[in-house]
């Protein structure tokens, strides 16, 4: 069951009898309210709207998101704000406002999808818990989305994508013997950890809610989903004894599965790690030495392998390697730099890059979903919008009347 109501399941044929476009978008009956900020829980919720899903983003009107304030701009609008809050409509409302929890629970009884990413216990004590929200419509799904989850010694503890990675010892095995831990250029806990898990979770929710008419609680921490990646890692150490250190497998240094430098300055990346993937870049290189070792390499043999790799590189630029290897499937490939990544014909193939209207009535070139579905494709309706912009809209579509929203306008529970 969705919020009230059942949903039927209509064949196609009737469907087209009925007049019924089957190609709606692929979660246009969910509606969700989305009380995060920043990071993880915007990108869980950017992702299900990009869907189809009626996503209301509620922020506060004294404390801003600070995706919508950090540079750059674009026509005056933050880019992390106009992509990360794209296709969702805006209702600025202050929590502790004696009317905003009336609002909400308005709200809630159509929009039956929660994500809030506030610290365990803020939404108790705004009145808009999940037993507060449940008992007005038994049927929500409420995800709660923090760094450490809503149990445990950790769970009120401030932390951030380089506090989670650290913990959940993904940091512990990565990088190289003797140096730090290197810093990505994406949020490994923030949006594989917490936002994709979020979105999992309540897809499930979602599922089991649609065959068994009930709502229930996600408890979904950062810390736990990034924890969870280290899956071959955790394996060989939990079941094997092997501990998991930097450079100890072929996938994390312990081979010449790596990055190399170029006469350049720049990288190559090498996965070649089949023998004939290896023995294909060994004839490329015109190099008999790699092909003389044989197929499975002790730890001396695979440091003789990189130390050969590491010298025939430098010998050329990234260009004249890319050209070499362009039409060869060895599995190497230039480590790019992000604009040359948004020009590679690979992604350009896969339009991985949109142009999307803005609210402003300009034009802004973001990330496309990654998502693509045959007959439902992601659709982009506009960027992100001005905060507040859709009150007077939602309280519309909630039953207020003309004098109730002039009350609540006037009362500052919107700032």
């Amino acid at each position: 069951m969705f919020g009230s109501e059942r949903i039927a399941i209509i064949a196609p044929a009737k469907m087209k009898n009925l007049g019924i476009n089957h190609l709606m978008s692929a979660l246009s009956n969910l509606k969700i309210l989305d009380f995060c900020t920043l990071l993880p829980g915007p990108y869980a919720t950017m992702i299900l709207s990009d869907l189809g899903a009626d996503v209301i983003h509620i922020e506060s009107p004294s404390r801003p998101d600070l995706a919508r304030t950090s540079p750059p701009f674009k026509d005056g609008v933050a880019t992390a704000h106009s992509t990360l809050n794209r296709n969702k409509r805006s209702l600025s409302l202050d929590l502790k406002h004696p009317e905003a929890t009336g609002i909400v629970k308005s709200l809630v009884k159509t929009y039956d999808i929660i994500i809030e990413q506030f610290r365990p216990s803020v939404m108790e004590r705004l009145g808009l818990g999940y037993d507060s929200l449940s008992a007005t419509n038994k049927e929500v799904i409420y995800c709660s989305l923090t760094g450490y989850g809503q149990t445990g010694p950790y769970r009120d503890k401030a932390g951030h994508d380089i506090n989670y990675l650290s913990i959940a010892g993904v940091n512990g095995h990565s990088g190289k013997q003797g140096d730090k831990t290197p810093l990505m250029g994406v949020q490994i806990a923030d949006l594989a950890g917490g936002a994709l898990h979020s979105v999992i979770a309540i897809l499930a929710a979602v599922n089991q809610r649609n065959v068994m008419g009930i709502g229930q609680f996600l408890d979904v921490s950062m810390t736990d989903g990034v924890f969870a990646l280290n899956s071959l890692a955790g394996a060989a150490y939990l079941a094997g004894d092997q501990l998991a250190r930097p450079e100890s497998n072929p996938l994390n240094g312990g081979s010449f599965y790596g990055y190399y430098e170029t006469k350049d300055g720049r990288y190559l990346s090498v996965g070649s790690l089949e023998p004939k993937f290896l023995i294909g870049l060994a004839r490329i290189l015109d190099e008999p030495k790699i092909q003389q070792l044989g197929i499975q390499h002790t730890p001396a043999e695979q440091k003789v392998i990189k130390a050969i790799l590491t010298d025939i590189f430098l010998s050329k630029t990234l260009s004249e390697w890319q050209r070499i290897f362009e039409d060869e499937d060895v599995c190497v490939e230039p480590v790019l730099l992000f604009e040359e990544a948004c020009q590679h014909p690979q992604l350009v193939a896969r339009k991985m890059v949109t142009s999307i209207d803005t609210i402003e009535g300009c034009q802004q070139n973001q990330i496309a979903s990654a998502f693509h579905l045959s007959q439902s494709p992601p659709a982009y309706k506009h960027g992100g919008v001005p905060l507040g912009h859709n009150n007077e809209q939602i309280l519309q579509e909630l039953n207020y009347d003309p004098k109730q929203i002039g009350a609540l306008l006037s009362s500052g529970v919107f700032g």
